[in-house]
């Protein structure tokens, strides 16, 4: 019995440790911002939509925070978020935590190892403010910390917590070069299980270049509007695409070369490395979407093909076997999972790589 007393009053002294715990709450926007390709004017917004145009039906999605991450410093045990988005409830193809949440990364030695989650609050009545305690009892002595934001909507707000006495500061870029994603739903990441395992952000972790995520979900098609952007993006060390996952074979041939003409008139030698769109399990027993995938898939490779002909510094990834054989890699037949992200990024990483050596980029 009195083993029993003794581990409960322990509980009790530790439970009320954590409640005297009195954190300071510093303005996200202050510390180090990355995932934009150009400023925006607001910090957590992936394109300015009053000084860029972008298609009409992408306005929204451009002020979402999806790629963006707070690096920082701090010497805190206790890591927090409070933070606010809109009132959107999260998508049949993705968790809340993908939607809304933040995801933590610290960094040992060369490794960024993941920390936690910042879950958000969903109710039926609240679901725009959120708070949460990401880590606790944390090791002491100073960390280098990234934060991945909300992928799949809008953060008007943002504060890091950390323990009063503790200290939290900017921090510069981790991640060299710049690499900018454009393409789809796949890109923006929609059925992953938080903010941190896109395959842009894999990657990012993974080899240490710096990857922009321009994911626009089911509305890339090889835009006009978003080869302009593009093109304009001139610190840009390398495009990779993913654009050929949402467009029919139809605007696929009527599309892709003025898409890669208007990049090519500010970008003459910078690799464009375009991705074909993964075989989706949908095809599978529906002979309208076997036909329609087929022929998309062929005619993106053809069109890549005869533009390498004339275009040294353009590059086509077959896609083949990326998200395996097995129909586990994703949630729904098109969208990857964790599992499938992981297996993309296996195949793709080593031939980008290969690729960026060439110039220079490593």
């Amino acid at each position: 019995m009195k083993k029993y007393i003794f581990t409960l009053l322990a509980c009790l002294v530790a439970i009320g440790a954590q409640a005297q715990t009195t954190l300071k709450w510093v303005d996200a926007s202050t510390l180090g911002i990355i995932g934009q390709a150009e400023p925006t004017g607001k910090p957590y917004d992936r394109i300015n939509t009053e000084e860029h145009r972008v298609p009409e039906n992408c306005v929204t999605y451009c002020g979402f925070s999806t790629g963006l991450a707070v690096i920082f410093t701090t010497d805190s045990p206790t890591i927090a978020a409070r933070w606010t988005t809109s009132q959107s409830m999260p998508g049949v193809n993705m968790s809340a935590i993908t939607q809304k949440g933040l995801d933590l990364y610290i960094r040992d030695g060369e490794e960024w190892v993941y920390a936690g989650v910042a879950r958000p609050t969903i109710t039926a009545e609240k679901r725009d403010k959120h708070e949460y305690t990401i880590v606790n009892n944390g090791p002491d002595g100073k960390k280098e910390c990234l934060l991945y934001l909300p992928i799949w909507d809008r953060v008007e707000s943002l504060e890091i917590g950390v323990e009063e006495g503790s200290a939290i500061a900017a921090m510069e870029n981790p991640f060299r070069h710049k690499i900018v994603v454009h393409g789809s739903s796949i890109t923006h990441g929609a059925s992953s299980s938080r903010s941190g395992m896109t395959y842009p952000a894999l990657m990012e972790r993974r080899t240490g270049l710096y990857m922009i995520n321009l994911g626009y979900s089911g509305m890339s098609t090889l835009q006009e509007e978003f080869a302009h952007y593009l093109a304009q993006v001139e610190s840009a060390d390398a495009f990779l695409f993913d654009t050929f996952s949402n467009p029919s074979a139809e605007v696929i041939e009527e599309r892709f070369d003025k898409f890669v003409d208007i990049i090519r008139e500010k970008h003459p030698t910078t690799p464009l490395i375009f991705t074909q769109t993964i075989r989706r399990d949908t095809r599978n027993y529906n002979s309208k979407t076997e036909d329609f995938e087929s022929r998309k898939q062929a005619m993106a490779e053809k069109k890549v093909r005869e533009r390498m002909q004339s275009d040294e510094h353009i590059y086509f990834l077959d896609s083949e076997g990326w998200i395996g054989y097995d129909h586990l890699g994703t949630a729904d037949g098109t969208h990857p999972t964790d599992l499938g992200f992981m297996r993309m990024v296996e195949h793709m990483e080593p031939q980008v790589v290969n690729i960026l050596k060439k110039y220079g980029i490593k």
